[in-house]
C-alpha cells in the first residue's frame, strides 16, 4: 500500500500550533492598528472635530466621524501606531514553513485572505475540498502522501439548511470582495441565465471559486443569499460536513489566515458519500475524493478512531441513499487500497 501520510516531527508541529494560537488571537484582537487608513482633522466653527478615512479594497473611499478632539480622542489615535495584531503572522507563517509545514498557493493565499477581511468566516463560511484537505495536514500533525494540488478553491455555508445562520444585522460583501481583488474573476452564468456559485478567470478557466450550500426544498437552483450577497449553488449530502466545524490556519509566506473548516472525520466521510455522485467530465474530481479519503481514513483510524466511530454512527442513520452511496464509496476505498484497516472496518459497518 502507498504511503498515506508521514508524521511530521516535534518542531514543525510545535510551530503550527504557534501559528495558529497566533493567528487565533490576532483575530480575537483587531484594533486600530490593524485598519489601513489613516485620521483627519476639520474645524468647524473654531472646534476641531477628528474622522477615520480609509478605502476600500474595491476602491470606495470612506470617511466616518469619530469624534471632537480632546484627550481621551487623543489616546484612542495613538493606538493606530502600535504593532498590529497580526504583524507577527509572516514571520511565524515563514518558519512553519521552513521546518516542514504545507503552504498554499500565494494567491489562493490572497483569495481566502481577503474573503476572511471581509468577514465571510465570521458569518458562518466554511473553507472545503482540498484547501481544508491540507490545512488538515498541517493541524494533525502530518504531511500526506498525496500531494495533488488544486486550482479550485471551494467554500461553503449553511444557508437555508441548517440552524447556523448569520443574524439578520449581519451583511458580508462577498461579491465585492471578490471584486476588489482585481484578479479578473467573474461570475459563471447557467443555462438559464442566472448567474450560479462559481467565479472564474476566462483565460484561466482551471481557477475558480465555488461557493456551496446543503440542498434545500427550493432543490438545486442556485439562490442569492440576502446576507452574504452571493450566489449559493446547492448540493446534496453537504449538510454532513457542516454540522461539525473547527478552526485551522492556512499560511503561505505573505502571512497567516484563520478558517472554519469541518471536522476531519465528516470531511472523509463525505468523500466517500459524493464519490458515486461524480459522473463523467467530474471523474478526476472524484479519483481525488477517494485519495483524500483514504489518507485521512488511515489517519483517524490509528488516531482518533472514536470520533471516526462518532462521525459513522451519525450517517448510517440518516437512510438508505446515505448508506447505499457510503457503501459504494466503502466498496472503490477496499478495491484501491486493500490494505487499508479502515476500508475493512467501513464495508463490514455499511453492510450490517
Amino acid at each position: 500500500m502507498p504511503t498515506l501520510y508521514a508524521e511530521q516531527s516535534l518542531s514543525t508541529q510545535t510551530s503550527y500550533a504557534q501559528l495558529f494560537d497566533a493567528a487565533l488571537g490576532a483575530e480575537h484582537v483587531r484594533g486600530l492598528s490593524d485598519l489601513t487608513g489613516s485620521f483627519n482633522e476639520k474645524t468647524v466653527k473654531g472646534r476641531k472635530y477628528w474622522y477615520f478615512q480609509f478605502t476600500e479594497p474595491s476602491g470606495k473611499l470612506h470617511q466616518l466621524y469619530v469624534g471632537p478632539d480632546g484627550e481621551p480622542l487623543q489616546r484612542l489615535m495613538a493606538q493606530k501606531t502600535a504593532p498590529s495584531a497580526s504583524a507577527a503572522l509572516g514571520p511565524l507563517a515563514r518558519s512553519a514553513i521552513a521546518l516542514g509545514c504545507t503552504a498554499v498557493l500565494p494567491r489562493h493565499y490572497r483569495v481566502i485572505r481577503r474573503l476572511s477581511d471581509y468577514g465571510f468566516f465570521r458569518a458562518g463560511g466554511v473553507l472545503i475540498g482540498t484547501h481544508a484537505f491540507l490545512a488538515f495536514g498541517n493541524s494533525l500533525g502530518v504531511r500526506w502522501g498525496d500531494a495533488s494540488r488544486t486550482q479550485d478553491i471551494d467554500f461553503a455555508h449553511a444557508g437555508k439548511k441548517l440552524s447556523m445562520l448569520l443574524p439578520n444585522n449581519v451583511e458580508v460583501k462577498t461579491d465585492e470582495a471578490i471584486t476588489s481583488l482585481e484578479m479578473g474573476f467573474l461570475p459563471v452564468s447557467g443555462l438559464s441565465g442566472k448567474t450560479g456559485g462559481t467565479y472564474l478567470i476566462p483565460a484561466e478557466p482551471d481557477f475558480r471559486l465555488d461557493f456551496l450550500t446543503p440542498l434545500h426544498r427550493g432543490g438545486d437552483t442556485p439562490y442569492v443569499h440576502p446576507q452574504l450577497h452571493i450566489t449559493l449553488q446547492p448540493l446534496p449530502f453537504m449538510e454532513f460536513s457542516l454540522e461539525s466545524v473547527e478552526q485551522a490556519v492556512l499560511f503561505c509566506g505573505e502571512g497567516a489566515v484563520l478558517v472554519n473548516v469541518p471536522s476531519p472525520e465528516r470531511y472523509a466521510l463525505h468523500k466517500l458519500v459524493v464519490y458515486g455522485e461524480r459522473t463523467g467530465a467530474f471523474r478526476v474530481k472524484s479519483s481525488k475524493d477517494l485519495v483524500q479519503a483514504a489518507c485521512l481514513l488511515e489517519f483517524l483510524w490509528n488516531h482518533r478512531h472514536d470520533a471516526l466511530e462518532e462521525s459513522l454512527a451519525d450517517m448510517l442513520t440518516r437512510g438508505k441513499g446515505w448508506r447505499a452511496r457510503l457503501t459504494q464509496g466503502a466498496l472503490a476505498l477496499r478495491k484501491a487500497y486493500p490494505e487499508l484497516a479502515a476500508g475493512e472496518w467501513l464495508a463490514g459497518a455499511t453492510a450490517r
